[in-house]
C-alpha cells in the first residue's frame, strides 16, 4: 500500500468511525427519542447523561471514548514501517484528529455534533496513557468540586499541552496535537464559559434526571446551536 494510501485511509477511516452518532443512537433505540431535542441539544454524552440518567450518559461515553482510540489503532496499523517512531507519532495524530472531526462534525447528522472531548480522552488514553491518567485525575477533581462538566473539561484542556510536554518531552507532533486539541475544546464550550461566567451553567447530577421531569412528547426550547 502507497504512503498516500495509507495516509487517507487513516484519515477518513478515522473520521467515518468517529461520526458514529452513539448519543442518538442508544437514546433513539431504548426511548425512541431524539437526544438533539432535550437539554442543551448537544449529541454528547453529558447531555444523554443529565437528560437519561448516569446508565446511558456513561454508556455512550465509553462508545465515544472508544472512537478517538480507534483511530489511534488505525493510525498505529497503518503507518509505514520506514517513517519511524516520529512518523507514527504523526499518524497517531492524523487519526484521532480525523476521529475527533468526525464526532464533531459527524455527516450523519448535518455536519454537526458534539463537543469532541470523549472522543478526544480515548484516543489520549492510547496514545499518551501518562497524560490521560493526569487529565482523569484532574477532571474528576473540578468536576466533584463544581458539579460542572463543561468547567472539568476546559480546565483539561488547558492543562493538557503542559502536561504532554512534561510527561513527552521531544514528541513534538503530540505537543502539536495537544495544542490543536486545547484550542478547539475551549472553542467548542465558548457557549459554556458565558453560562458560567453568569451563573446559569447547569450542574451535573447522578440521582436526577430530566427526563423523569419531562412528558415524553415535550421539547426543550432555546438549545443550543451545535
Amino acid at each position: 500500500m502507497s504512503e498516500a494510501l495509507r495516509i487517507l485511509g487513516t484519515t477518513f477511516g478515522a473520521y467515518l468511525v468517529g461520526s458514529i452518532p452513539f448519543a442518538v443512537i442508544v437514546v433513539r433505540l431504548f426511548w425512541k427519542q431524539d437526544i438533539r431535542d432535550f437539554g442543551s441539544g448537544n449529541t454528547g454524552a453529558t447531555n444523554v447523561l443529565r437528560v437519561f440518567g448516569a446508565v446511558p450518559g456513561l454508556s455512550v461515553y465509553a462508545l465515544d471514548a472508544l472512537k478517538g482510540a480507534a483511530g489511534v489503532w488505525l493510525g498505529i496499523l497503518l503507518v509505514p514501517e520506514a517513517w519511524g517512531a516520529t512518523g507514527r507519532d504523526w499518524f497517531i495524530v492524523l487519526g484521532a484528529a480525523a476521529a475527533i472531526a468526525g464526532h464533531t462534525l459527524s455527516p450523519f447528522l448535518g455536519f454537526r455534533g458534539g463537543k469532541g472531548v470523549a472522543t478526544a480522552s480515548g484516543a489520549i488514553m492510547v496514545a499518551a496513557p501518562r497524560v490521560a491518567l493526569v487529565m482523569v485525575a484532574l477532571f474528576v477533581v473540578i468536576v466533584a468540586i463544581w458539579k460542572y462538566v463543561s468547567l472539568g473539561s476546559i480546565v483539561i484542556a488547558v492543562a493538557f499541552p503542559v502536561v504532554c510536554l512534561v510527561a513527552y518531552p521531544g514528541r513534538y507532533a503530540l505537543a502539536v496535537f495537544a495544542v490543536l486539541v486545547a484550542a478547539y475544546v475551549i472553542w467548542k464550550h465558548r457557549t459554556n464559559i458565558g453560562r458560567i461566567r453568569r451563573g446559569e451553567e447547569h450542574r451535573i447530577s447522578f440521582k436526577r434526571r430530566m427526563w423523569d421531569e419531562m412528558r415524553p412528547d415535550s421539547k426543550t426550547e432555546g438549545r443550543e446551536e451545535r
